[in-house]
């Protein structure tokens, strides 16, 4: 049976960040994550979490300026720096959430520098990443990203995220596998589930095209379930989908499916 996070930046966006914690919880679900916690204080976050009996299973480390394009500087040249000052940040709200798994973007290709000097300080930020987590306990995910809704983005494919996996070296580094940017980018979501679930650390869902609930589009959800369970997968499946009509409506799919939360 598939267990199922919420998003809360995609999912119950009808009312304030602080009240969707109470939204996630009235819906059912007992586990939550959502992009990122620093605009907030991490005892605020961690009331909401106390308060609604919720855990959060993931955020993502400081990317960047996100409200102005930016999507991760894992791989950027000129801001390693920034970056790993961003990584202490993310292990501080961490501990201080419970949570066990942190995403690390890439971010798109920096002007003024080739691919091969992006690849070496992916590689070199993310060993420097995995080694303070792996010190506290903690996994870090790597998470491709397709390249039709953010062009320039330096790590597109499964076999890229591997291919970095092996590059660090790092036995607490998995592939963050999100089916829609796999479905839009490269398909063959079955076999690449079969074939790389001992490196897969977290899984997120949304159809093609839309990037909106399952059972909405292209993608044959029930099939893939069933291929994630068979598959012995033990971690969380967030729900990271814009929502149509709303937020509560949306879920409908989660019991048509004969699941439930």
């Amino acid at each position: 049976m598939p267990k199922f996070a919420a998003n809360l930046t995609m999912l119950f966006t009808e009312v304030p960040f602080l009240e969707r914690f109470a939204s996630a919880r009235n819906a059912g679900f007992s586990a939550i994550e959502y992009l990122f916690p620093y605009g907030f204080a991490a005892n605020e976050l961690k009331t909401q979490l106390e308060h609604n009996r919720l855990t959060q299973v993931l955020f993502n480390l400081p990317a960047g300026k996100w409200e102005e394009g930016e999507r991760g500087i894992a791989a950027n040249p000129a801001r390693v720096e920034e970056f790993r000052a961003g990584v202490a940040k993310a292990v501080e709200y961490a501990r201080e959430l419970g949570v066990e798994r942190l995403n690390c973007l890439a971010g798109k290709r920096a002007s003024g520098y080739d691919d091969g000097t992006h690849w070496l300080t992916l590689v070199g930020n993310v060993k420097y990443a995995a080694t303070l987590l792996q010190e506290k306990g903690l996994r870090l995910m790597v998470e491709p990203i397709n390249h039709y809704d953010v062009p320039g983005f330096f790590l597109n494919r499964t076999e890229q995220a591997l291919k970095l996996i092996d590059a660090v070296g790092m036995p607490n580094v998995f592939m963050q596998f999100d089916i829609y940017h796999a479905q839009r980018e490269e398909g063959d979501l079955a076999a690449t589930l079969r074939k790389h679930i001992d490196k897969i650390g977290h899984i997120q869902i949304a159809d093609n095209p839309g990037r909106h609930q399952p059972g909405t589009g292209e993608i044959n959800y029930p099939f893939i379930f069933k291929e994630i369970d068979a598959s012995g997968y033990q971690g969380y499946i967030g729900l990271e989908y814009v929502p149509i009509p709303d937020s509560k409506s949306s879920l409908a799919w989660i019991s048509d499916f004969g699941y439930k939360l």
